[in-house]
């Protein structure tokens, strides 16, 4: 039975998790061409989530040949423990610690954009903001009481939820409006915004890397069909002009 929920959770569309939130899901404008910001999500990556969250499932030589990183730029700058090439981008956290410090250990990132949709993730890393009840001290608009620190802080600044009053029912409630930061982080809005979407796009990368390519071949096979068809169609009236 377990087995099956996990499948289910797989399958499910990305409408699903939205829903469950119950929060509005902002559109991550994502774009698997742009090497730029693939390099920078995977740089992102590897100095804000790896010390928590691995890639088991992904090699370092793929996505330094997809993402067209030479082999030596990529091993100085985004291999800090002396791994080959070859081998699956993960860290050196031990499971039992990881459980402990979280409650549960950090999940694989691999295929979370497969799972979650780009559209969550996008809107998940935008909206963590100041919860002091919290272990952590953040707590998180579309993961409410999530288990893990705002680890992008440094970057965007401290966050806050703001809200506004609103009538219901005849009282007056909070409603929420958003997240706004102190201003003390090392990027503006609008650059941690460009710098979430582009580590969203490394995710998006990463849950599927051979994506483009089966897209390409998809429509030559496409084209491919149509010719075959025309040319079968004709071959069709000509065989059949002389029964006629």
């Amino acid at each position: 039975m377990k087995k099956l929920i996990l499948v289910l959770a797989f399958l499910l569309p990305n409408a699903v998790f939205a829903a469950s939130s119950g929060v509005h899901l902002d559109t991550a404008n994502y774009d698997l061409t742009d090497k730029a910001s693939l390099q920078n999500g995977a740089k992102l990556f590897q100095n804000y989530c790896l010390g928590c969250h691995q890639m088991q499932y992904q090699r370092y030589q793929r996505a330094f040949a997809d993402l067209g990183i030479p082999v030596e730029l990529g091993q100085e700058n985004l291999q800090f423990t002396g791994e080959k090439p070859g081998e699956f981008i993960k860290n050196g956290m031990p499971s039992e610690s990881a459980a402990k410090w979280f409650g549960a250990p950090p999940p694989d990132l691999t295929l979370v954009a497969r799972v979650r949709g780009a559209d969550w993730l996008y809107t998940y890393l935008r909206t963590f903001y100041v919860d002091e009840s919290r272990p952590f001290g953040v707590n998180n608009i579309v993961f409410p009481e999530v288990g893990m620190p705002h680890v992008l802080q440094e970057l965007q600044g401290v966050p806050r939820k703001t809200t506004e009053q609103h009538m219901v029912d005849g009282e007056m409630v909070d409603r929420y409006v958003g997240i706004k930061s102190d201003g003390t982080g090392e990027l503006s809005p609008e650059e941690y915004d460009s710098a979430v979407l582009d580590l969203v796009n490394y995710l998006v990368y990463t849950g599927e890397p051979s994506r483009l390519e089966s897209e390409s071949i998809g429509r030559w096979v496409l084209v491919f069909l149509l010719v075959f068809f025309v040319l079968i169609y004709l071959l069709k009236k000509d065989y059949w002009r002389d029964v006629h």
